[in-house]
């Protein structure tokens, strides 16, 4: 049997052999780039890559073997290609997002539209995030008809939930977003404080029937099963609305969970305050408008992207924010309507649509997804 020491030195010596070779691999990667930068031709070319993987694994035996052959020219000719995307962007063939880059935005004439009632908790994030420099604010009935305002001009933004921390995200508005050319100019992180609210001069004790949208319902599950099993507990579609009914029948044997800001509204009696399971809980809201801008300092990035139905698609398309060292902190997928089993993915990413790491990135992206959208930076 060989002493191990003399195996790892020769390992050292092929692996140096091995990096030599793939030197000089990438510098002729960067001469395919200037061809193609003269031509006009894409980096990324399918069928010639499909037929290298075939080729390289025939020289080789084994399952074993013929499968890590094509993992591994996998890798190698997807670091080729981020090689020859910055150089592209190097040679001045910059990624056209369709934004314009401001220093401000001036909100002083703006209409701002919200979905539910007076009081719904998308109502206090446009107040956090507008605070009193919008022109006026009007609610509507659903998330669609808030992006069908501003895309009629009825409005010039629109206050979204996006996710929330327990509940996760809110899908249909994710659907949305695809579905309307609108851009992420903001977003508003609200605390999430729910409250018993009841009638004038009702008391816990009076309470049977308690009203309010689902997922609140579920933030207070251990609240609700551990002091007051009793309760009739019903399902309406926003905290706002069940404040306005308790408000409107007046009886002091129903209650609603919602906001405090609820009982200043609808003259209601706090009950109980954050009774909901989790202290820590918030709802990140996104602020949407018609125009494509993005701020000079902006830190954020949503893209929406759709890839090949193949085997290591989105590993291929990540990697180009992981060779461009940029971080990803969100990633969600959701069904393309009318193609079964095929899945539209959105991300959050650290970044400035001006950052060469970025420019970088999106080129790559561009080229290698069936679709790419830029939804804001922010």
């Amino acid at each position: 049997m060989r002493d191990l020491t003399d195996i790892r030195q020769e390992i050292d010596a092929v692996d140096k052999g091995i990096l030599d070779l793939f030197t000089k691999r990438m510098e002729l990667a960067c001469q395919v780039a200037q061809y193609k930068i003269s031509t006009g031709k894409k980096v990324y070319d399918k069928a010639r890559e499909e037929e290298k993987l075939e080729t390289l694994s025939s020289y080789v035996d084994g399952e074993f073997n013929i499968q890590a052959v094509k993992e591994l020219y996998t890798q190698i000719m997807s670091i080729s290609r981020k090689k020859q995307f910055a150089l592209l962007r190097e040679n001045g063939i910059v990624f056209d997002s369709g934004f314009s880059r401001v220093e401000k935005y001036d909100y002083s004439d703006a209409i701002v539209c919200f979905q539910g009632v007076e009081g719904a908790y998308s109502q206090l994030a446009m107040l956090e995030f507008f605070k009193d420099q919008m022109r006026s604010s009007f609610h509507v009935e659903s998330w669609r008809d808030a992006m069908e305002a501003i895309s009629n001009g009825d409005a010039d933004y629109a206050v979204l939930p996006i996710e929330n921390s327990l509940a996760g995200s809110i899908e249909e508005n994710f659907d949305l977003l695809s579905e309307y050319n609108v851009a992420i100019v903001g977003e508003q992180i609200l605390k999430v404080n729910h409250a018993l609210l009841g009638v004038k001069g009702a008391n816990i004790a009076d309470i049977k029937t308690v009203y309010s949208h689902p997922k609140a319902i579920a933030q207070c599950d251990e609240y609700i099963r551990t002091k007051h099993m009793n309760w009739d507990v019903k399902n309406l579609h926003n905290t706002a609305v069940s404040a306005q009914k308790i408000r409107d029948d007046g009886d002091k044997t129903q209650a609603a969970i919602g906001s405090a800001f609820n009982a200043t509204l609808y003259n209601l009696d706090i009950l109980e305050e954050n009774i909901q399971d989790n202290k820590s809980n918030a709802t990140r809201f996104i602020i949407v408008s018609k125009e494509k801008k993005y701020l000079a300092n902006a830190k954020h990035i949503s893209l929406c992207f759709e890839l090949p139905h193949e085997p290591g698609s989105l590993y291929r398309v990540l990697s180009n924010l992981m060779f461009n060292g940029i971080n990803m902190n969100r990633i969600e997928s959701r069904p393309i309507k009318g193609v079964n089993w095929q899945y539209r993915f959105f991300i959050d990413i650290d970044g400035n649509l001006d950052d060469e790491a970025v420019q970088n990135a999106l080129i790559g992206l561009k080229e290698e997804c069936v679709t790419l959208r830029i939804l804001g930076n922010y």
